[in-house]
């Protein structure tokens, strides 16, 4: 169970709820000086951690350096989900890839979703891992695409784990009564995304990953080996791996087009107690709507209600993030009205064009994976792992993410900006009707 510390310094993490419960404070030195390994990983999020700790278990000697702290970014400020399947719903992935290429992507969410339960069994990560994720219509004509999941599942894939909820089920389920029905996955987990992020980095170490922090990559080049500079050391490695998603900024031009940094916001109320805890949510599950600028909430191990809700697209954040975040929360649950916020927090994700994650390859030695549009858990971990087995010369499952169509921004990073603001704007606009 989560326990209130007495938190992380703000400077090293955002004020959050998580970094308040987080396991460790470890501080890790900065890159200084010349070093030789075999591959250099850029990022210290899930991809970075996790294409690490699968390289070392390989037997790769693996330098991960940081710009800021370990899960600075995403991966420490996120929503807890990790949800099966990709972004897209499967009958949509059909008509993109075909109906074989979509049953690929369809098992490796699902073996997504296990290396992350097989991660933290393994190294014993603390991290309030729970089971369940209850995705609830907030439209009536919503409903029936909810009801077709459940039958395209089960009869094409042979998924029995997703339950359709009618309304009158739903209402015993959750707290609001605004909603038409649900879509339950049991096959789904969700968890505390810092404390799973920091049991990563101590796995990585405890395989020989060395963890530089406060090291910024200023630039690398295209040789082979590449050599990689911050500003008070180089690494030179064999291969090369960039886990940035977004966070990238300037550093790859090449990449940047196919992904949108946006920011995403998220509050974290007093404790409830646990009678209020479960008539807000019955079963303990993680919860989002259908919605196109999404929704998404669930309970902390203490009984605070975690809600995400509301983003932006500039560089700045709201200047009062709870009042910001508390009216979207209280469209759902008006009975917490005078409920005291402790926490709210926001961070940067990047989302692709048509939301699928973006693979790729540099050159030979240079390796990329970003682009996981809210579905970053799971995905991200996954991700580490197929960029540790291309890495090693088995390139057919990294191929088969990286032949996934992404389109990029009309205009690169310089217009994606306004086309971008205007299509959420409109799709903002269709949830309120």
């Amino acid at each position: 169970m989560s326990v209130i510390r007495s938190g992380l310094n703000p400077s090293q993490h955002t004020a959050s709820y998580y970094a308040a419960t987080a396991n460790n404070s470890k501080n890790r030195p900065a890159l200084k000086g010349e070093h030789r390994a075999d591959v250099c990983v850029i990022g210290g999020g899930y991809t970075g951690l996790s294409a690490a700790l699968h390289l070392a278990e390989k037997g790769y000697s693996v330098i991960l350096l940081e710009a800021e702290k370990i899960a600075w970014g995403a991966s420490g400020r996120n929503g807890g989900h990790v949800g099966t399947g990709q972004r897209k719903d499967q009958e949509e992935l059909e008509k993109l890839v075909g109906k074989e290429r979509a049953k690929l992507l369809w098992n490796y969410s699902l073996e997504a979703v296990n290396t992350v339960e097989e991660l933290i069994g393994k190294h014993s990560i603390d991290c309030d891992l729970k089971r369940g994720n209850l995705h609830v219509a907030s439209k009536s004509s919503h409903s029936a695409g909810l009801r077709g999941e459940v039958g395209h599942m089960q009869d094409h894939y042979g998924y029995d784990q997703l339950r359709f909820i009618e309304k009158a089920e739903l209402d015993t389920m959750v707290g609001s009564k605004q909603y038409h029905s649900g879509l339950l996955d049991n096959g789904s987990l969700h968890l505390h995304p810092l404390n799973y992020a920091q049991g990563l980095a101590d796995a990585a170490e405890n395989a020989g990953v060395t963890l530089c922090e406060n090291s910024r990559v200023e630039s690398y080049d295209q040789g082979k080996p590449t050599i990689i500079k911050t500003a008070e050391g180089t690494v030179t490695a064999d291969f090369l791996v960039l886990g940035c998603n977004g966070y990238l900024g300037k550093l790859e031009n090449k990449m940047a087009g196919k992904i949108m940094p946006i920011n995403n916001f998220v509050l974290a109320t007093e404790p409830l107690g646990a009678k209020l805890a479960r008539e807000l949510i019955r079963d303990d599950v993680s919860m989002s709507d259908s919605l196109f600028v999404i929704n998404y909430w669930k309970l902390s191990a203490d009984n605070r209600l975690i809600f995400g809700g509301g983003e932006n697209y500039t560089s700045n954040f709201p200047s009062d993030l709870k009042q910001f975040v508390r009216k979207y929360m209280l469209r759902v649950y008006p009975q917490l009205a005078n409920t005291k916020i402790d926490y709210a927090w926001g961070g940067t994700l990047a989302i692709t064009l048509n939301r699928m994650p973006h693979f790729g390859r540099l050159q030979g030695n240079q390796f990329y994976a970003q682009g996981y549009s809210g579905h970053g858990v799971p995905t991200a971990t996954m991700a580490g792992k197929l960029l540790a087995e291309v890495v090693s010369g088995t390139a057919e499952r990294f191929d088969v993410m990286a032949n996934v169509p992404t389109i990029g921004f009309p205009g690169g990073t310089l217009l994606r900006w306004p086309g971008l603001v205007a299509g959420m704007l409109y799709y903002g606009l269709l949830d309120k009707l």
